[in-house]
């Protein structure tokens, strides 16, 4: 198991420019109140959004989790493949003091699923409308587990990636189709947006698997999205089902955590429980 370094302790000069920045309120004034802080029982919850979208996704559910005492952190995937982006994410969490809940949306399951894997301070994995993969399984395998089937592949636009890598271009949902595929039950002007500030994925995220599973050691929680049009209620069943995760399905699109946060936060907050 990857063990986390040993963070350098701030010199004293750094640690009066960071009080006097930040403010007496924002910094602990004794040994004993640093202490305190530290012994905090609430796990930092770790939000990793998915392909053809950003952080921003989680917003609502990040503030009602902020509201309820948990430190909360939406991770910024990269979104160029699975070992690639679980590498990063795995090097993200050694930042980090205390234990921690991973929750993955989407794609952002699949990142979960690698760098989990990692960190013995990863106690709960959260699963939203998401790819909980098995080792040497990809994307665009998991999307046809029990028969499942779905538009997303005849609806995706093809550019240019950062590499300019004509193999591994860039992908993203078609606009003229993002709002019925990805949130039919968002209203059509957030869609829209959504649609029009979609974070592409590099083609490779659908094809390359992944090489470990959290899930696997991991006591995880699912949420099954009934009408998902981008992953198939089917797969997400039987991944929910293999993970023996602790399931709820609720009637929504794939972005519960924009349609239903409420029910979201409540499964989150089981798992940090």
């Amino acid at each position: 198991m990857f063990r986390k370094p040993r963070r350098p302790a701030l010199t004293a000069a750094l640690a009066t420019v960071l009080a006097l920045t930040l403010g007496a309120a924002a910094w602990p004034a004794s040994a004993t109140d640093a202490a305190a802080h530290r012994a905090t029982p609430k796990p930092t919850i770790v939000l990793v959004h998915g392909a053809f979208a950003d952080s921003s996704g989680w917003a609502a559910v990040q503030t009602r989790l902020s509201k309820d005492g948990y430190p909360v952190i939406a991770f910024s995937n990269p979104l160029r493949g699975v070992e690639y982006d679980g590498a990063y994410l795995a090097s993200f969490l050694t930042t980090i003091d205390g234990p921690i809940v991973l929750v993955g949306h989407s794609y952002g399951g699949a990142v979960i699923t690698q760098a989990g894997a990692t960190d013995t301070d990863v106690k709960s994995l959260v699963y939203i409308a998401a790819f909980a993969l098995a080792p040497g399984e990809s994307v665009q395998r998991a999307s046809a587990l029990d028969g499942g089937s779905n538009d997303l592949p005849a609806n995706l636009v093809l550019r240019p990636g950062p590499d300019a890598n004509p193999e591994n271009p860039d992908a993203y949902i078609d606009p003229a189709t993002f709002p019925r595929l990805f949130a039919q039950d968002v209203p059509e002007a957030t869609a829209r947006t959504m649609a029009a500030t979609q974070r592409p994925a590099a083609l490779a995220t659908l094809g390359l698997p992944a090489t470990q599973a959290a899930w696997q050691t991991i006591p995880s929680w699912y949420m099954v999205a009934k009408y998902d049009r981008i992953i198939p209620p089917v797969a997400e069943r039987a991944m929910a089902k293999r993970a023996h995760a602790t399931t709820v399905e609720v009637p929504t699109s794939h972005v519960p955590m924009i349609s239903r946060p409420d029910k979201v936060v409540a499964l989150i907050e089981a798992a940090a429980k």
